[in-house]
């Protein structure tokens, strides 16, 4: 049984790496916890003369750098000057160069949302007409990279971490005292510490890479740490590792107080002390995360920050409480193996955290989402679902765990190897005195007992010692008697000392090594015995499939973390919808309802890659459109596309391209408003459609359009 143990502990280390790998580079770009919902001008508009600045506006407060918006003429080369200024609470504006030229010109930012994400984006708009750019209307946010990754992977470590260290540190204070004594969860909590203070400064160091240029040389530039710490993150990262400080100190002290003996007042005392300074430095550490994310933004945030830690805390309990628990069931000595009682207290414990978890749950998405319809049209939502279906899953392999539980034998010495010891015991003091003779001689060369079973010979070689110094004794007392004493001198004297002083030691030392190895084989079939009992090892493996689920669970909060809120989501698409009324204040929204209809089936080569884009161009005329653009698949259903963009084309006047970006809306709906058209024509509609990362096809259809 015992031998399983390493690989289980593997494979449950290749699940971890595996799912996160997984979610990591399967999911896509974290979105923006900050959107762009109005600008000018704005995006796609003809103006008839330069604006002196142009002005975004962002559905909550962003932080802006000397860089954060740029604006770019056809060439390429900037135009803007001065820094970007905050002219009211979410409005942003950088002003520009004057005389520019007619043409299109290309407005870029990336800005960091208030819940430490950056943002980043495109779009264009024209002076006196539309023109060729060499700039593509569209920005890579730094978190797509390397530096994205390895900040993620960061996060993804961070939150393990601090489950396992507070989780295992409350399973130990409140569930298994013993256990502070035990080398494997010992070595548990410190890793989880060493991960957690790792991670931290892993954080610390690539935020300023991360929220700007995305360039793993910038990772180590002092210049962007000191901007980092003059941050609201930067602040957190820097009160944890503080609080890290003290949490050494709380883990010395718990693990070091098992190699002192208490009387039991003394360690109540201990252990209510450990329970209030644990439960301190552990809420400063969740406030950490806390105080700079979600919570800290949005509707109720002096509500949903200690509602967050609250939430943090009863993660870490629960997940690395079980973590704990799983390395007492497999790694834990024999005469100090988790006991019933123990396993019953942390039942206790884990029911109490699902129940916060429940409570805090339902408040954070309601939150976070705001409508139910939000569940399912934004990848928040779905996200939520995902591990609302786990919490579920990892319930329902808890109650498995409490039934083996409730049947699960006291460890311990079975009595059954009691009874078996005390009978060799009284069988060899039976059989001591008539094998005492025969075994000198034996012991004497050293191989006494050398074909026994291992148990047996512990037993009888040292019965065999004991009654070797005995017959010895009695040896050389006969040969004193059988000397005369005229003949025996005081050189024999002290020589016939020291040969029975060296056979003493030799036989004391024999007997000690025997001793031990008659301990080892004890302690060895004690595991065997525990390890057999049925209900242990049902035990065993339910709580390595909830640690199995419990990787996933983290893995998918850990994603949920760094996307943006489906509440969020939702009023930005109606801020958008809202500032594009004036100019189609009858335009609709329906399918195949626009004045120029666009129906192009598309197939990009690879897998689940047909389906059918359709275009609402409303009213179709020269000047300020909408438009709509729905892609299904073969069987009707929507089809939510990674990437798609549209382009408008008039040959014969040699206009165009003019690149349009449509916005996501809802799965497979996306919208575009304030489309310029400058004149009429037969324009060509392009349609550049990603299925994957490289399966893409353009299509493309003529209009008459105004």
């Amino acid at each position: 049984m015992t031998q399983t143990i390493a690989p289980r502990v593997r494979i449950l280390v290749l699940l971890f790496l595996a799912v996160t790998g997984a979610l990591l580079a399967g999911a896509a770009p974290a979105s923006a916890h900050a959107a762009l919902t109005g600008s000018d001008p704005r995006q796609g508009t003809v103006v008839d003369k330069a604006p002196a600045q142009v002005s975004l506006t962002f559905s909550e407060p962003v932080a802006v750098s000397d860089d954060a918006l740029r604006v770019l003429d056809p060439k390429g080369e900037r135009v803007d000057k001065g820094d970007p200024a905050g002219t009211s609470g979410t409005t942003y504006t950088v002003q520009l160069l004057g005389g520019l030229p007619d043409g299109t010109y290309t407005v870029t930012y990336q800005v960091v949302s208030a819940d430490s994400h950056p943002v980043a984006g495109a779009f264009t708009f024209s002076v006196g007409a539309p023109s060729e750019t060499s700039v593509e209307a569209s920005a890579q946010s730094p978190d797509d990279g390397l530096i994205g990754s390895l900040y993620g992977t960061g996060r993804y470590l961070s939150y393990a971490g601090f489950a396992v260290m507070v989780g295992g540190a409350a399973f130990v204070l409140a569930c298994w005292r013993p256990g502070s004594g035990v080398r494997a969860v010992q070595r548990l909590v410190v890793s989880g510490w060493l991960t957690l203070t790792a991670s931290t400064l892993a954080l610390l160091l690539l935020r300023g890479s991360y929220t700007s240029s995305g360039k793993i040389g910038d990772v180590f530039d002092l210049t962007l740490l000191s901007e980092v710490l003059q941050t609201k993150t930067g602040a957190a990262l820097v009160s944890r590792l503080l609080l890290l400080a003290a949490a050494a100190l709380f883990i010395a002290v718990l693990f070091g107080s098992a190699q002192y003996q208490r009387n039991d007042e003394e360690k109540r005392d201990l252990s209510f002390g450990l329970a209030i300074g644990g439960t301190v430095v552990a809420a400063g550490l969740a406030a950490s995360w806390a105080m700079s994310e979600h919570a800290s933004q949005g509707i109720q945030p002096g509500l949903a920050m200690p509602v967050d830690v609250v939430h943090l805390l009863a993660v870490a309990a629960w997940l690395g409480g079980l973590t704990a628990l799983l390395v007492a069931l497999y790694r834990a000595p024999a005469d100090t193996a988790v006991d019933t009682a123990a396993v019953q207290r942390f039942s206790r414990l884990a029911f109490g955290s699902v129940v916060a978890l429940v409570v805090t749950g339902i408040y954070q998405s309601w939150r976070q989402l705001g409508s139910w319809s939000a569940f399912t049209d934004t990848r928040y939502g779905q996200l939520l679902l995902v591990k609302i279906g786990l919490v579920v899953a990892m319930v329902g392999i808890a109650y498995a765990s409490r039934r083996w539980t409730a049947r699960l034998a006291e460890p311990g010495a079975p009595v059954t190897l009691r009874e078996e010891q005390k009978e060799t015991a009284a069988a060899m003091s039976a059989t001591g005195g008539g094998a005492g003779q025969e075994s000198a001689g034996a012991t004497g060369t050293g191989k006494a007992g050398a074909g026994t079973e291992t148990a047996a010979a512990a037993s009888a070689s040292v019965s065999a010692a004991s009654a070797d110094t005995d017959t010895d004794t009695d040896t050389d007392t006969d040969t004193e008697r059988e000397k005369p004493a005229a003949v025996t001198g005081p050189a024999e004297v002290r020589s016939e000392e020291s040969e029975a002083g060296a056979k003493a030691g030799g036989d004391s030392a024999r007997a000690a090594q025997l001793a031990r190895q008659r301990a080892a084989v004890a302690t060895a079939r004690q595991k065997r015995l525990r390890d057999a009992d049925p209900n242990r090892f049902g035990l065993r493996r339910s709580v390595l499939a909830e640690a199995g689920t419990a990787v996933v669970l983290l893995a998918i909060t850990t994603v949920l973390t760094q996307t943006e809120p489906g509440r969020t989501e939702q009023e930005a698409e109606r801020a958008a919808s809202s500032s594009s009324a004036p100019s189609s204040p009858s335009a609709s929204s329906a399918q195949g309802t626009g004045a120029v209809t666009l129906n192009m089936p598309f197939d990009t080569g690879g897998k689940d890659g047909k389906g059918v884009v359709t275009i609402d161009l409303d009213p179709a005329r020269v000047g300020g459109n909408d438009m709509h653009v729905y892609v299904e698949r073969t069987d009707g259903k929507a089809f939510d596309v990674p990437e798609l963009k549209v382009a408008l084309t008039l040959s014969t006047k040699d206009i165009g391209p003019l690149p349009v970006v449509p916005d996501r809306l809802a799965t497979g709906h996306l919208s575009a408003s304030g489309v310029q058209i400058p004149m009429a024509g037969d324009w060509t509609v392009e349609v550049t459609v990603r299925t994957s990362d490289i399966d893409q096809v353009t299509v493309s259809k003529n209009a008459q359009i105004g």
